[in-house]
């Protein structure tokens, strides 16, 4: 098993835990804490990433970054090998689009209708891993990579934090956590409040953006109660609510008269988008010494995003069109997850997955009429209304065994079946293979292999009624569109890691995937949600070489991956596309609008102890050699190169007194203010530009007690 560590750091076991948790006279209390790490490490024993490559951020990594415990999600995930940085807050994982899964405890959270809103905050996590590679057979669905974030659970101490981070973009971000217990049970409570002027990338390569306030509010709370040495009931939840201000382009040249008018200000227009996502989960664990372990989790999902045009119909004036749209689901399921200790030599490892999801469409578009020749007849609008709904239901069953052939060498193989009804009627068995070997101490190779079933997602598809804009500003060139499909894929993954001094681990990965329908996404509409397409044929390969250095209170990491995925022939929702372009893509293979060259990341932290307590300065960097633009043909060219660098400096306080948990930081995002374009609007799918952020300062202080 393949567990590698950004800015590595040591952990302590269960009894060290245990001992620092409680005094040790409470000895009812001490064994209530021990009774909690040992569940811990049986659910996690339940969904290993045998064979997979996995890379875990834990608490201290995440407080010695730049930023602190107010850097995103985002943030944090882009310092992983592999991982390319989007616009509207997305990432790759292997130059994929979307495809990941996010977990919470192992509990699968479904995704959310979401634009460029981010459902969870990081400060709600112990630790953070991202897998990726050939996933064991319990992984299923989104494959390109899991998420899991390890909820903070108090350890059954009393305390909590209070901060207040700001800065450049108007930013305001007050949170704070609570933690603690009461007999057997735990808890843990987080919240905060994130206001800017630079909720949504910049589409202008000015230093700051028209129209763009966002105001984010989240919460979690993590309540968890020992029934007995071998059992326990837990409960968590959270809310993540997002208004966001679409940011304008000036100087546009109006298109359309409306009701006699033919001007408008381009740097007015008022477009918004909020997004709403709520989330619950009920998990009863049971890990006997018999060798059963498993864990039942019923979820439920609820998500809403609405976009609202311009009150005045600017935006009509401009494009001809204005939707005002609302997307809705609601998603409830149950997560069954088990293993056996079926010998020394051979752990059984079984579960299931159901899930049933709702999901609503309201789109109110306002358009004009159009003769033959796609002149505008009137300045009055027509009103044209769309609405729709599907139920739909995900199912999936694995079972897999955990064989060590000998102390050093172990294969991880299984199967798992997966269906869906929703918008596609399909199934898939996913055999899944990896084989690890530990030749010495410090090395470990593995190759792997796995079959992989994607569905759609329910949540993004909309309304394939296109022929109701027939003879308006919205007609479609191409009239019809087949239904969006389910991915299906061969993973094939092979690497090393090996330790070359104490302290110092390197690690080579490579892979290359085969795909049929291999699935992307485009922004087709006004509304920032993304629409789910597929390509007939597709292909991805890369590699990544990855370190880590720690010694003493020095921590440094560097990664560097290079990749390439690319698809032919687009097979589903061909109303969204020109003909010419689809004619383009039916002959050739195309880069995929995703799909970067390179990418690497590196930093490091040191810890400084002073008169005070710690100073900690801490750095990384971001490179990307460009994401897609067009060319000579669809999505060939490339757009330039870019490197962003962050610093930032903390100083926590020992004591004495008030002093005592204080922390006060500062930290400078893109160092060296480098502007750059994430996305120039070009592209199969792409829709306005983006520029990075400019060069920002920014400062907090946090009280801990």
């Amino acid at each position: 098993m393949r567990r590698f560590v950004l800015f590595a750091t040591a952990a302590l076991s269960a009894p060290a835990l245990a001992q620092t948790a409680s005094p040790a006279a409470d000895t009812s209390q001490s064994e209530i804490v021990v009774s909690a790490r040992r569940l811990d490490e049986a659910r996690n024993d339940i969904l290993p990433s045998l064979g997979a490559s996995e890379f875990n951020f834990d608490r201290t990594v995440l407080n010695n970054q730049v930023g602190g415990a107010d850097r995103n999600l985002t943030q944090v995930l882009l310092q992983a090998p592999g991982v390319t940085q989007d616009s509207y807050g997305a990432i790759h994982v292997r130059n994929e689009h979307s495809n990941l899964q996010y977990r919470l405890n192992g509990v699968i959270v479904p995704e959310s209708i979401s634009g460029f809103g981010q459902t969870f905050d990081p400060r709600l996590a112990d630790s953070i891993s991202l897998i990726t590679g050939t996933l064991p057979a319990q992984y299923g669905y989104r494959t390109s990579g899991v998420i899991n974030l390890t909820t903070r659970s108090g350890a059954f101490e009393n305390g909590g934090d209070v901060g207040f981070y700001g800065g450049s973009n108007g930013t305001i971000q007050p949170s704070a956590t609570l933690h603690g217990s009461t007999g057997n049970t735990n808890y843990f409570f987080s919240g905060s409040y994130l206001q800017n002027d630079l909720g949504v990338e910049n589409p202008i390569g000015t230093r700051s953006a028209i129209h763009d306030r966002t105001r984010q509010y989240r919460a979690f709370a993590y309540l968890s109660t020992i029934l007995s040495e071998s059992s326990r009931l837990t409960a968590f939840g959270g809310t993540a609510i997002g208004k966001f201000q679409i940011p304008n382009v000036p100087g546009q040249d109006p298109q359309f008269t409306l009701n006699g008018r033919n001007t408008f200000d381009s740097a007015q227009l008022d477009q918004n988008q909020r997004e709403t996502t709520h989330y619950g989960v009920l998990a009863y664990q049971y890990a006997g010494s018999n060798g059963l372990n498993f864990q039942v989790a019923p979820f439920a999902r609820y998500s809403q995003t609405r976009f609202t045009p311009d009150p005045q119909g600017g935006d009509i004036i401009f494009n001809g069109s204005n939707d005002r749209s609302r997307l809705s689901s609601l998603a409830i399921g149950v997560q069954a997850d088990g293993s056996y200790k079926l010998s020394d030599a051979h752990t059984l490892r079984f579960g299931v997955f159901f899930q049933n999801e709702r999901t609503r469409s309201t789109v109110t578009s306002l358009v004009f009429p159009v003769d033959g020749k796609g002149d505008q007849t009137t300045d009055q609008p027509t009103t044209i209304f769309d609405r729709g709904g599907r139920n739909g239901q995900l199912y999936g069953v694995y079972l897999q065994d955990e064989w060590s052939i000998t102390p050093q060498l172990t294969l991880n193989y299984g199967v798992r079946f997966d269906a869906v009804r929703a918008y596609t009627r399909e199934q898939q068995v996913s055999p899944r293979a990896n084989l690890v070997f530990e030749p010495a101490t410090g090395t470990t190779f593995h190759i792997g292999y796995a079959r992989n079933f994607t569905p759609p997602p329910q949540e993004l598809i909309g309304s394939t009624q296109v022929a109701q804009f027939d003879g308006t500003t919205r007609e479609s060139e191409i009239k019809t569109g087949d239904p969006v499909r389910a991915e299906r894929e061969h993973y094939f993954d092979a690497g090393v890691q090996q330790t070359l001094a104490p302290g110092l681990t390197v690690g080579l990965d490579t892979y290359y995937k085969i795909k049929r329908n291999l699935l992307d996404d485009g922004q087709f509409g006004s509304s920032l949600v993304l629409s789910p397409f597929n390509y007939a044929k597709g292909y991805a390969w890369g590699v990544e070489l990855r370190s880590a250095y720690t010694h003493g209170p020095l921590s440094l990491y560097a990664n560097v991956a290079r990749g390439k995925e690319k698809g032919k022939n687009i097979i589903s929702s061909q109303y969204f596309f020109a003909r010419e372009e689809l004619n383009s893509i039916a002959s050739q293979y195309i880069y995929t609008d995703h799909s970067q060259q390179w990418t690497a990341s590196g930093g490091g932290s040191v810890t400084i102890r002073n008169g005070l307590g710690t100073l900690v300065p801490t750095a990384d960097f971001l490179y990307g050699d460009g994401l897609r633009t067009d060319g000579a043909v669809p999505n060939g060219g490339k757009l330039k190169s870019y490197v962003t660098a962050n610093f930032g400096i903390a100083q926590n306080f020992d004591g004495p007194g008030v002093l005592k948990g204080l922390s006060v930081r500062f930290d400078v995002t893109n160092v060296f203010d480098k502007g750059y374009l994430i996305r120039d609007g070009s592209g199969v799918g792409v829709g306005a530009p983006q520029f990075g952020a400019r060069r920002g300062f920014f400062g907090g202080i946090r009280k801990s007690f």
